[in-house]
């Protein structure tokens, strides 16, 4: 039901992982009219009979731009939400009491393209932590008859798109050589952070954790510090003027 860009962290650039999770992200796919289902989406049951859709495209539209903007956004109870350290699914299918709680989104864009029937297609671009299904399963209590998330189709994740990414049958095929030789190169990588690039001297320093200056003069917080063209030594965060710390130590 879901397909799309799925960024894969491998061997020490899973140190990363803290960096990539609030990256935004793009979609396509389609909403089904007529029922809502528990989990939000067309692998849930049906959670009431089916009740004809009777608005237009343009009537929908109208609908839709409730979800533009900054706004709070009750997730699905089942998700992968951790309640008291548990995923909120895990608790929804041993039928417990799931208390989620909304949380602050913010949805770029949203735009139904077309109607067929009672299944209409869109894309929306949305921040981290945005449930689509959510969207889909509000917009059908909106239009007065139920809806839910048909499928879906991840078109972009931070700066990787659709463009950039490799199937699994692909993968499969690939030996860890041909992978290696698809890898984005580690500059492009987090380009909202400036990169410089040290001695030796310097990169042993950081390498033991230790605070150093860095020939960055930019003022961002959090600066990529590279021990050559190719090998990124870490992240590290500004103290004060060119003093940084490091906190991701790459190795």
């Amino acid at each position: 039901m879901a397909t799309g860009v799925l960024p894969l962290l491998l061997g020490k650039y899973t140190r990363l992982a803290q960096f990539f999770g609030q990256a935004e992200k793009s979609y396509t796919g389609t909403i089904r009219f007529g029922f809502a289902t528990d989990t939000f989406d067309a692998e849930g049951e049906a959670a009431a009979d089916h009740v004809a859709l009777t608005k237009s495209l343009e009537e929908l539209r109208e609908l839709a731009e409730r979800f533009h903007g900054e706004m709070d956004q009750m997730p699905p109870v089942f998700s992968a939400k951790k309640i008291g350290g548990i995923p909120a699914h895990k608790l929804a299918r041993a039928g417990k009491e799931v208390p989620v709680k909304a949380a602050r989104i913010t949805i770029q864009e949203f735009e139904l393209l077309g109607l067929e029937g009672e299944t209409a297609t869109f894309a929306m671009r949305v921040s981290a932590g945005g449930y689509v299904r959510s969207v889909a399963h509000e917009l059908g209590g909106l239009a007065g008859c139920g809806a839910h998330l048909a499928s879906l189709r991840r078109t972009q994740a931070g700066v990787f798109g659709l463009e950039q990414a490799i199937t699994i049958e692909e993968l499969k095929a690939m030996t860890a050589q041909d992978v290696e030789a698809r890898l984005p190169h580690p500059r492009t990588l987090l380009v909202e952070m400036p990169s410089v690039v040290v001695d030796e001297q310097t990169a042993g320093k950081i390498r033991n954790g230790m605070q150093v200056n860095v020939p960055e003069f930019s003022g961002a917080q959090l600066v990529k510090v590279f021990a050559g063209p190719r090998e990124l030594l870490c992240v590290a965060k500004r103290v004060a003027g060119t003093l940084v710390q490091p906190i991701v130590v790459m190795g």
